[in-house]
């Protein structure tokens, strides 16, 4: 296996695998009064995240690396009081992720050199591939804290087991 093969699945593991289940865990075990709670103006709810993550992974794989037409609108991913459930929300960012995947299944070595322009700017597939895990990873784990201040003990993807830490999260993967 090539070293693109393996940034390609990996990612694709990251994304669809790994943290969709710690997300899906940790916003299902937050009460769903918390899900707009903000800590001040100048946060974002975990309901703005999930806006935002849905509206990141469409706009850069979907549209920017896949094709698609982007009809992100941003600044309302942060606007948002109030909005949706948690149940709609994951099942549109699910959607999202579906379709990303899609969009990563069919990638090749050579396909990762391919200029894009996504948001204004010049980048390549593999850059917009490696901004869009990161950038997930990032407000994944913002909204685990925030599930974490909510739903204390709700949240918990790690178990010690002789000084190594043995995923359980692995058990609410799809």
């Amino acid at each position: 296996m090539t070293s693109a093969q393996r940034f390609l699945r990996e990612s694709r593991f990251y994304l669809n695998t790994e943290y969709r289940a710690k997300l899906h865990a940790a916003v299902e075990a937050m009460p769903e009064d918390k899900l707009w709670w903000r800590p001040n103006e100048e946060s974002n709810s975990v309901g703005n995240l999930l806006l935002h993550l849905a509206g990141n992974v469409g706009e850069w794989i979907g549209s920017g690396v896949g094709g698609a037409a982007n009809t992100r609108r941003r600044a309302d991913e942060f606007a948002a009081r109030s909005g949706q459930g948690a149940a709609e929300l994951l099942a549109r960012l699910d959607e999202t992720l579906d379709n990303a995947d899609a969009v990563l299944a069919t990638l090749t070595e050579a396909d990762l050199d391919a200029p894009r322009t996504i948001q204004g700017r010049e980048t390549t597939v593999l850059e917009a591939v490696y901004h869009v895990v990161e950038h997930f990873s990032m407000h994944v784990g913002q909204i685990i804290l925030v599930a974490k201040m909510h739903a204390p003990g709700g949240v918990q993807f790690y178990e010690d087991a002789g000084g190594l830490a043995q995923p359980t999260w692995r058990d609410a993967a799809r």
